[in-house]
């Protein structure tokens, strides 16, 4: 589906700098942000805390509960849902009153830029994981769609929120589970209403090139040629050392 139309964002932001670690050495700064928004026409809002760029939970605005990153979290802390409801829920007023006050000047669009690389070094059979990352972008929009030769995957694939950045941008992370192989080639498919067309990123396994013989004969060469040349000006300063220390004997004391 095409991202098409105008959109309206109201973006917050709360910064809480914390100091876990401090001595008369060392002081070491950590930040854990409260992220939230509401955009229009298509309504839609996201809250969420991160802890150093990585997150923390977010809520789920249709299903009413708190989503921890990692199920851990859930073991130490707990967040009430509704008072991000109610956050958002101010967050719609105040947007409405922003987009009266500014003349209904809708948001700037800023274009992705989108990288895919693998989780791991790629071994040819053994599962992995295929990243699409995309970043530097706004408003909080976009539709992400994996290909397969050619075909769209749906199995096995999962995203994160949308993640703030300290310049009011966002970045966002797909996954896609993978099996390599030399047959198949894959591309990250990126629609935002900051670019024209639809942004394809590829990706395709590359066998790694092993050094020509020639090559491996060259450095092979060269390195026995810094040894030997080691080796020769060791021997020189030896001698040099032993010729001296007979010369001052010779002389005898003053």
């Amino acid at each position: 589906m095409a991202i098409t139309g105008v959109s309206m964002l109201g973006f917050f932001i709360t910064v809480v700098l914390i100091n876990l670690q401090e001595s008369w050495a060392i002081k070491e700064n950590h930040v854990i942000i409260q992220a939230e928004f509401y955009m229009t026409p298509d309504p839609s809002g996201e809250f969420m805390f991160d802890f150093d760029a990585d997150e923390i939970f977010h809520v789920d605005m249709e299903k009413k509960e708190t989503v921890w990153r990692l199920e851990e979290f859930g073991r130490f802390a707990s967040f009430e849902a509704q008072g991000a409801l109610a956050n958002i829920a101010v967050d719609k007023a105040n947007l409405d009153i922003m987009i009266k006050r500014s003349n209904h000047t809708p948001n700037t669009n800023v274009p992705p830029e989108v990288t895919v690389l693998p989780n791991k070094p790629v071994e040819l059979g053994e599962p992995n994981i295929l990243i699409c990352f995309i970043d530097k972008f706004s408003p909080p929009a976009i539709n992400v769609t994996w290909l397969q030769n050619g075909k769209p995957v749906t199995t096995g694939v999962s995203e994160t929120v949308f993640l703030p950045r300290d310049d009011h941008l966002f970045r966002k992370f797909h996954y896609l589970p993978f099996l390599p192989s030399t047959e198949d080639v894959y591309d990250c498919q990126v629609e935002h209403w900051g670019l024209e067309e639809p942004l394809l990123k590829h990706w395709e396994f590359e066998a790694r090139i092993p050094l020509p013989e020639t090559t491996e004969n060259v450095v092979c060469a060269l390195g026995l040629i810094v040894g030997l040349v080691g080796i020769i000006a060791g021997t020189i300063f030896i001698i040099k050392g032993v010729r001296k220390g007979s010369a001052a004997e010779h002389r005898g004391p003053l």
